[in-house]
């Protein structure tokens, strides 16, 4: 073990530092709050409309609106106070849901505003998100990013695995209950930021004497000329495509294997407990494995899982399946993003976060297209097996590329 790795084993814990424990805490109810609304939102609407087409409108509606600020939320964050934006955003996103709350409370809903309310969250979204990266680096030590990076992981994880149920029993109770605890939920995360102590910056040497649109152009340019940065937002364009592409190629086999809604529900909450699971184990092996070597060996588990999917015939095997390669694939998307925090300085960190992010989501709305022409091609089974065609030259690539060479060294090596 090398000594950096010793010496962030020795560190306090995280959870006896107030600022982390406060912006941790906050992060937590919000990211629960959205997951209650992301399923009340739907439920609403189909009560009202009974279309699944028009229910879709509220989550295009929310990540079209992060998509058309994320480039900008990074810019902002490294021109303007981080803790501001940390604060503002949710108190917005705050006062929309509450009046979604209200509107639905008093019966005066329309489809109309409530694509509006869900497109001013997701603008919000991006905005906050810019300033959430480069913010976390000046709380938590640099030795101790793959651990806060992991805890993260696992938050979005826990809200996922219990914001479902709890929005639809808040909903039953209510159907402006859910609304009104995202609102609150919000309003827990922008007094998470009020009470960090820590300057989060930018700092006042690093105020910039460019336009916002040269900010983002430097942003898209300094990706562009780090090999590992321009690998790292292309992999994640990838396999964000294919994920989106995998599950619903999941869904249509455990259907076509004989699986009820209910087995629907028990395989997509495994690939959940999976990634939960996988959180936890993220920042011991971020410090003891050489990450090109979890980076290929989390790929290669996830190939081979898409493999014996295919091709195992119970659905409990699936489930099984899917929940290792969660485990494996977990770990590795906190050990980029914790070179990514660790290499990059700090007047860019907010663009560059922003950058990785934008082109994370960039092709993610074609993974559902792209499991429809392959299942329509090949059939259910032999559409997941198709996956591997990009699967398996992308694990390769991997292995050989030079552009991953910083990757041999640990991650704690670049702490500040």
């Amino acid at each position: 073990m090398s000594d950096t790795s010793s010496t962030a084993d020795l560190r306090p814990s995280l959870w006896r530092d107030t600022d982390y424990v406060g912006w941790w805490t906050g992060n937590t109810l919000s990211a629960l709050g959205t997951s209650v609304s992301a399923i009340a939102f739907p439920l609403l609407v189909l009560g009202i409309t009974g279309s699944v087409t028009k229910a879709g409108l509220i989550g295009s509606a929310n990540l079209i609106g992060i998509l058309v600020t994320t480039l900008w939320g990074g810019a902002l964050a490294d021109r303007a106070s981080r803790r501001a934006i940390l604060i503002t955003g949710p108190l917005v996103q705050a006062a929309v849901l509450a009046a979604v709350a209200i509107l639905v409370h008093g019966g005066r809903t329309h489809l109309t505003l409530l694509v509006l309310a869900a497109l001013a969250s997701g603008l919000c979204s991006g905005v906050v998100l810019g300033a959430s990266t480069p913010a976390l680096r000046r709380i938590v030590p640099g030795d101790q990013l793959a651990t806060a990076n992991g805890q993260a992981m696992a938050r979005d994880m826990g809200a996922q695995l219990l914001g479902s149920p709890l929005g639809g029993i808040l909903f039953a109770a209510a159907r402006w209950l859910p609304f009104g605890a995202d609102a609150l939920s919000f309003v827990f995360a922008a007094l998470g930021a009020l009470n960090i102590r820590k300057p989060l910056g930018p700092d006042r040497s690093q105020e910039p004497k460019t336009t916002m649109t040269k900010d983002v152009a430097e942003g898209i340019r300094f990706v562009r000329n780090q090999p590992f940065l321009r690998f790292v937002v292309v992999m994640a364009s990838v396999m964000n495509m294919l994920a989106q592409a995998f599950l619903l190629l999941l869904i249509a086999l455990v259907r076509y294997r004989g699986g009820s809604s209910s087995a629907v529900g028990v395989v997509t909450a495994m690939t959940v407990a999976g990634a939960l699971a996988g959180s936890f184990f993220a920042p011991a092996l971020a410090r003891r494995v050489k990450a090109r070597l979890l980076l290929c060996a989390a790929v290669w588990s996830f190939t081979v899982g898409v493999a014996l999917i295919a091709v195992v015939p119970a659905v409990w095997q699936m489930a099984v399946v899917v929940c290792l390669a969660q485990v494996a694939m977990v770990p590795v998307n906190v050990v980029l993003q914790t070179y990514v925090m660790q290499t990059v300085p700090d007047q860019l960190l907010g663009r560059v976060a922003a950058v990785n992010r934008f082109g994370a989501y960039a092709l993610e709305w074609l993974g559902p297209l792209l499991a429809g022409a392959l299942a329509a091609l090949f059939g259910v089974s032999g559409g997941m097996m198709a996956l591997l065609i990009v699967l398996i030259p992308l694990a390769v690539a991997l292995m050989v590329s030079r552009s991953l060479d910083v990757l041999d060294e640990p991650v704690a090596a670049f702490a500040q």
